[in-house]
């Protein structure tokens, strides 16, 4: 009984002992991945925001460093949609996300959470043709309209045409990333496109009018952006998540202050290649505290689940669900639980 005791006993001895590099491996890994859309204009990747901060001050780098952990930045250029491929496919950890990216995501099945708001009420445009005679979203009716399907574009898109009673179903839409979208435009090869501040470029050169923006429309038409971190990475390292979204924390402080609004232009222009008078505009009338501020509030959360009925309604997805069984604010909240102990003891 014995012999047949010990014989059992070792190869179990031997398979934990096995097990053992694997648990030690999900402790600490190797590299932190992060998936996030380019939206440069120029040759070095850039996505505006927290993320330009993050990277031009290392903060991320620096944090993780002392373990050993590298920080791998996985830019797209084709958006959100290969971000979720990324996201499905076990490439990425983290993602930085406009709304409707993230929200088809996780319609799909995608096991994320919603760790912090990354920008809100960013200002989207209609962009026509000259001479067109088109002067509101009404005159849009049986039109060729170039939109980016499947990121927030085409949510914001949805929302500004619903702001007015109109649904994409009474226009000829085209899909069309923002690029191809500007250069089909100036071409007068589609009579409109609704997009992003790049389109102040073009207006620059006369070659788009631009009649209405979602700030005409009361807010209608905006788009959001979320820190999104996958199930099996906060499940496994919750203390990595915690520090990276500390981390996040101080390029967040950076951002909210007015007196670094110049050099945040300054950056974003430098790394993406835009023109700085173009975002000066485009972030002229914005409140700095506010267009970034990272809480889950019911405010935020709010225009998440907008956004999430909206797709269902507009079939973009299948089914809606709720945005309160989707965020993860223990992080966030123990962030700023942090700074607010920081700054009463300065």
């Amino acid at each position: 009984m014995r012999t047949v005791f010990r014989h059992l006993l070792t190869p179990l001895f031997v398979a934990l002992l096995g097990a053992l590099p694997a648990v030690a491996d999900a402790a600490q890994p190797d590299v932190i991945r992060i998936a996030v859309p380019d939206l440069s204009a120029g040759s070095k990747p850039a996505a505006g925001g927290v993320v330009d901060v993050l990277r031009d001050q290392q903060l991320l780098e620096k944090e993780f460093a002392k373990d050993g952990i590298r920080i791998d930045w996985r830019f797209f250029k084709g958006a959100g949609p290969v971000v979720n491929e990324a996201l499905a496919n076990g490439q990425a950890d983290f993602a930085y996300l406009g709304d409707l990216a993230a929200i088809i995501g996780k319609a799909n099945g995608l096991d994320t959470r919603v760790l912090s708001a990354g920008v809100r009420g960013v200002k989207s445009y209609l962009g026509v043709v000259p001479g067109s005679g088109i002067h509101s979203l009404q005159d849009l009716k049986g039109k060729r309209v170039a939109v980016f399907r499947g990121t927030a574009n085409q949510l914001s898109f949805a929302s500004a045409l619903a702001s007015q009673g109109l649904s994409e179903r009474e226009l000829k839409v085209i899909n069309l990333d923002f690029n191809a979208a500007n250069a089909a435009l100036a071409a007068k090869q589609i009579d409109a496109t609704w997009g992003l501040s790049n389109l102040l470029s073009l207006r620059e050169r006369g070659l788009v009018e631009l009649p209405v923006n979602s700030r005409d429309l009361e807010g209608a038409g905006s788009t959001q952006a979320v820190l999104l971190g996958t199930g099996d990475f906060i499940r496994q390292h919750p203390d990595l998540t915690q520090r990276l979204v500390n981390a996040q924390q101080q390029a967040v402080q950076w951002l909210r202050d007015e007196h670094n609004r110049d050099a945040y232009i300054a950056l974003v222009a430098s790394t993406a290649n835009w023109p700085q008078a173009i975002l000066r505009d485009d972030l002229a009338q914005e409140n700095l505290a506010n267009y970034f501020d990272p809480r889950l509030d019911a405010g935020f959360v709010s225009l998440l689940q907008q956004g999430v009925d909206l797709a269902a309604k507009e079939r973009l997805i299948r089914r809606g669900f709720q945005v309160a069984d989707w965020i993860e604010p223990r992080f966030l909240d123990a962030a700023l639980q942090q700074d607010q102990a920081i700054q009463a003891a300065r």
